[in-house]
């Protein structure tokens, strides 16, 4: 019976008649039809979804090895001794790091890089091919450092610098044709490549920077304006490395916004986080320092950030800016507001970033700004910098 055979179900189903003594489903009924449900996306967690700036990577570079020379003697049914006419062998090639604005972080770039070797010279005098170029792209803005000296500093999209130079050629026995010596047998083998180990260090090159001490608000303003995700937490140092966040607007104009690790004081004496990230807001064309409004004195803080910033390089705080006052939410944060607007010159923009209140006034502005540093530089002849 169908019952002993185990081909009927549990449930009622639709059968066809029998078959060769074998009952079959029906595969046009929608109850019969293999249930193909869609799986669901893992939800992948905050702390996976937050990408961070790599702005330091060590690059062990060494050149290409280059093509040993060719050993050969021509012959053919009528000239039997013709010679030696073994080729050079090709150099290798180099390692070239390239600027390009698309790359943003160090993260895409190696530990080591080796270029492409040259062939071995050929017969009846052909030369061997040269090795290829190994082009390694790194993040506008990258500076190329060996032994602590600065050797190059790649500002411009398509800069180059030769990393590590290929070695050359051996010689094939052609080359050792002489008077003296008119049958060599012998020939050169190539050249090593050159062996560097580079030390590339990254400072960020956004638009405007995010300036604070720790724990003001400064990871969950960028949450608020951007689509980054930096790691947002209730205790300070939370940014142990830098965020930027693209702030988009409707004539498809991107601003990009750096999430600098908050700052202390002695900050310029490499305390805390230091010079690691003093560097970071060198390269800014304009600045936002972000005060917390719930402290008393929160002047104070907008004092000590710009003196900071002037012991490490002059003219440093003089950049336009604008100084955001964060944590509007709170009661004792509106009392404060009126104070601080008194003891500073600069505009003041108080916002909420955990609640999202007064945004709108933050876009504006630093949409200004924006425009006034493509105008400065197209005034100067040159091409601003875009994300």
């Amino acid at each position: 019976s169908p019952w002993r055979w185990g081909l009927l179900p549990l449930s009622p189903v639709p059968l066809l008649p029998e078959r060769g003594g074998r009952l079959f489903f029906s595969t046009s009924c929608a109850r019969c039809s293999k249930n193909r449900r869609l799986r669901q996306k893992r939800i992948i967690s905050e702390r996976k979804l937050t990408r961070y700036f790599v702005d330091h990577r060590k690059v062990r570079v060494v050149g290409g090895q280059g093509g040993g020379g060719g050993h050969s003697f021509y012959s053919e049914p009528r000239k039997i001794f013709g010679g030696p006419d073994g080729g050079n062998g090709g150099d290798g090639g180099h390692v070239i790091l390239k600027a390009d604005q698309q790359v943003k972080s160090l993260s895409s770039v190696l530990p080591f890089y080796q270029g492409f070797q040259g062939e071995r010279g050929g017969r009846k005098n052909c030369y061997g091919a040269n090795g290829a170029s190994l082009y390694v792209k790194v993040p506008v803005g990258t500076l190329v450092k060996e032994d602590g000296k600065v050797v190059a500093d790649l500002t411009q999209h398509g800069e180059e610098y030769v990393a590590a130079y290929g070695g050359a050629g051996g010689k094939g026995n052609r080359f050792f044709l002489s008077n003296e010596n008119r049958a060599p047998t012998f020939f050169t083998p190539g050249e090593p490549g050159q062996e560097r180990l580079l030390h590339l260090e990254l400072k960020t090159t956004a638009h405007a920077g995010l300036v604070g001490f720790p724990n003001v608000g400064k990871s969950s303003l960028l949450r608020a304006i951007s689509r980054a995700r930096p790691a947002v937490a209730a205790y300070p140092f939370t940014t142990l490395n830098p965020h930027v966040g693209i702030v988009q607007y409707q004539d498809y104009e991107q601003v990009s916004v750096a999430d600098i690790p908050g700052l202390i004081k002695g900050a310029h004496q490499n305390r805390g986080l230091g010079m690691s990230f003093l560097r970071h807001i060198e390269r800014c064309h304009f600045l936002l320092y972000v005060v917390d409004l719930s402290v008393p004195q929160p002047w104070i803080q907008l004092e000590d950030l710009k003196y900071e910033l002037e012991q490490y390089q002059k003219g440093l705080s003089e950049r336009p800016c604008v100084v955001i006052g964060n944590k509007i939410d709170l009661a004792e944060s509106r009392i404060h507001l009126p104070l601080l607007k008194e003891q500073i010159g600069d505009r003041v923009i108080a916002l909420s970033a955990l609640k999202g209140d007064n945004l709108e006034e933050l876009f504006l502005h630093l949409r200004e700004l924006y425009d006034t540093y493509v105008k400065t530089e197209q005034s100067r002849g040159q091409s601003p910098a875009k994300w």
